[in-house]
Formats: structure tokens, sequence, C-alpha cells
């Protein structure tokens, strides 16, 4: 009797265990097509604060046939990239359902180095002889989202 109360218990331990890595696998993955709807431009710009950066973005010449993230995360491996769209994404909810959203959406310190760095990624054989310590938008102003078309 002892044997089947404990053997109960290991298999209830066990299905639990199935069970608990099973739904963090689906929230690590998410529903089907979640993380890739997630890097979407449209998916970034369904926040309405954001509305004159995709409308800005949408009119960017050859930039707007990539993705937001594609500029705006690390893109130096997996990793780092779904660990910063995690850390910004949690913070742009914040933001944004708290009601505390900036007058005027700018890049944070980190984000600047970020983009900085996919500019360089991106652009690496453009720019192998240029002077890469200065940031690139100070030179290409019509890149910044509200800048776009302007001369």
């Amino acid at each position: 009797m002892q044997f089947l109360k404990s053997r109960q218990q290991v298999v209830a331990l066990l299905a639990a265990g199935v069970a608990g890595l099973a739904i963090l696998v689906f929230l690590l993955i998410g529903p089907p097509h979640l993380l890739a709807k997630s890097e979407s431009p449209a998916f970034c710009a369904s926040c309405h604060v954001m509305e004159e950066q995709h409308a800005a973005w949408s009119h960017a010449g050859a930039h707007r046939r990539i993705l937001c993230v594609d500029c705006h995360l690390p893109n130096g491996g997996p990793i780092g990239h779904y660990l910063w769209k995690s850390i910004d994404g949690m913070k742009d909810v914040l933001f944004f359902h708290s009601g505390h959203i900036p007058e005027r959406i700018t890049l944070s310190s980190h984000g600047t180095e970020v983009v900085q760095k996919n500019c360089l990624r991106c652009h690496e054989e453009t720019v192998s002889r240029m002077d890469t310590t200065r940031q690139c938008w100070k030179c290409h102003r019509q890149l910044q989202h509200r800048l776009t078309g302007t001369i």
C-alpha cells in the first residue's frame, strides 16, 4: 500500500513537472507566429504613441524594407536580441499603461549604442575606412524618424 502511494506521488510530480515545462516553453516561445508578429513594424506601430515614428519609417527610402528590430535591438546573437527585446518591450508597456509617455520619444543611451552598432554592422563595407566614432545620424539626419524626408 505504501509503495503504491509513493509511486502515485512520483507519477503526479513527474506529470506536474512535464506540465510546468510545457507551460514554460509555451511562455518562452508563445503562440504560433507571435514571435515573428512581434518583430513586425505593424506590431511596433500598434501602440498609438509610435504612429509618428512608423509613418516616418514608411517613408524612409531603402530603410523601409528593414524591420524596427533590425536597427533598435542588438543583433549580435539571439540571447542578447531577445533579452533586450523583453526589457525594451516591458519598458514600453509600462510607459504606455502608466500614462508616463514622454512628450518626445528619444533613444536611451543603450538605444543609441545599439542603433550605432547596427548601422556599422549593416554598412560595414561602406564605413570600413571612415571615422566611426561619430553617430551616423548626425550626418544622415534624414534617417531620424522625426526628420525623415527633410534635407
